[in-house]
């Protein structure tokens, strides 16, 4: 596997487990999932806030709302495009955001 192949393997991943603490965290203090709504309450701090919060936590969300849809009685089964560009699309923001926590890390000088 090549450095940079590698490199894009490790943000991918560090993204999804980052969207994923961030969601555990916001559903186990708030008792409530995280969702896009979060961006509806108007022009108030809450939605300035919840931003840099959706920003990370988005792959996880997209993900959650793709694979947890089909289950609720009153929506019809997912077509077989809608997931697969629902996937492709966390993936890519999943390995940005990856990529600007390590580039953080490594300005901040935590990683080499």
């Amino acid at each position: 596997m090549s450095p940079d192949a590698f490199n894009n393997l490790f943000s991918l991943l560090i993204g999804f487990a980052v969207a994923g603490a961030l969601t555990s965290g916001y559903q186990a203090m708030l008792r409530q999932p995280a969702g896009f709504g979060l961006l509806q309450q108007g022009v108030v701090a809450q939605s300035f806030a919840a931003i840099p919060f959706l920003m990370f936590a988005a792959p996880f969300i997209i993900m959650r709302n793709t694979l947890l849809g089909p289950r609720l009685p009153e929506k019809p089964r997912r077509r077989a495009e809608f997931v697969m560009l629902a996937t492709v699309l966390a993936g890519t923001w999943s390995m940005m955001s990856g990529t600007v926590l390590l580039m953080g890390l490594h300005a901040a000088g935590v990683i080499a």
